[in-house]
């Protein structure tokens, strides 16, 4: 299996999404672990998570806690990169409002730390940046946990071509993760891909299957179905396999709340797509 880069780490081509784990119609936390182990054992080795990723406020860093119990569990000392990110807040009403104020990202890395049970965390991203806060305040505070120790790598989430070149005139930026997928194709043309790809930075797509609300267009698609039914693949395994064959920067996230789902994602890892298969879908999916 062909790996991909994040900083001078190799990852599986696709990584575990695993907000799904920690919201709602969520498993029990026992099928939870299941779920991740049977990631890990199908062989992927990222897995993305953030603190707010819980069932509420109450229960803050409930993903990451997840993860690090699975880890614990797991036998295998294969490395596993975690990624996980701060940035905003979970409110009660169920809203997530922009927070990357430096003192809340100090205070939220910390949090996460505890969490993870780690005292250095792999990849750290910035959620979103805060429209109420200088960008470079943001990232400063990134690099200061960074020179600490506490953080290895820096990525960035939800940023526009320009941020991310800010950012990086301030501090190693490793990834940058953003929407990508077959119905969500901005990022094919705005620059971000682009740059990513010149400057050897990961794109790690977010939502590549389009989410819980839209995996029914993924399903019912007929250019994916058709591919699909040429290589005896689902659609969903053609559409993290088009991903990847566009880019090589390109790391999917699919999530998963349920063990074949996490299977099926994992088997777009060996699928490959011939020229006829991407003619087909790249006329089904044009860049915008």
């Amino acid at each position: 299996m062909n790996t991909r880069r994040i900083a001078n780490l190799d990852v599986a081509p696709i990584g575990l999404g695993a907000m799904p784990l920690s919201i709602y119609e969520r498993p029990d936390e026992a099928e939870a672990v299941r779920v991740i182990h049977a990631a890990l054992d199908a062989g992927m080795t990222l897995i993305d998570t953030a603190d707010i990723y819980c069932p509420g406020p109450d229960d803050l860093g409930h993903n990451e806690r997840l993860i690090a119990r699975a880890l614990r569990e797991r036998s295998s000392n294969e490395r596993v990169l975690v990624a996980t990110k701060g940035g905003l807040e979970h409110h009660r009403d169920g809203s997530f409002p922009f927070n990357a104020a430096p003192e809340h990202l100090e205070r939220a890395c910390e949090a996460s730390l505890r969490a993870l049970g780690v005292e250095c965390i792999d990849l750290y991203q910035l959620h979103a940046p805060d429209p109420a806060v200088p960008f470079a305040e943001s990232i400063g505070v990134l690099d200061k946990l960074r020179r600490a120790g506490k953080v290895r790598h820096i990525g960035l989430s939800n940023v526009s071509l320009r941020q991310l070149v800010e950012a990086e005139a301030l501090v190693p930026v490793v990834s940058v993760q953003n929407c990508l997928s077959p119905h969500d194709r901005e990022d094919f043309t705005c620059g971000v891909l682009a740059h990513c790809e010149a400057r050897g930075i990961a794109y790690i797509a977010y939502g590549p299957v389009c989410g819980r609300l839209g995996k029914a267009r993924i399903a019912a698609n007929q250019p994916l179905c058709r591919v699909g039914e040429r290589h005896g693949a689902s659609p969903f395994q053609v559409a993290l396999a088009w991903l990847l064959a566009r880019s090589p920067v390109v790391i999917p996230i699919p999530g998963a709340r349920r063990i074949r789902t996490a299977l099926d994602s994992a088997a777009a890892m060996h699928l490959r797509l011939d020229a006829q298969d991407m003619a087909e879908l790249n006329a089904a999916f044009p860049t915008p």
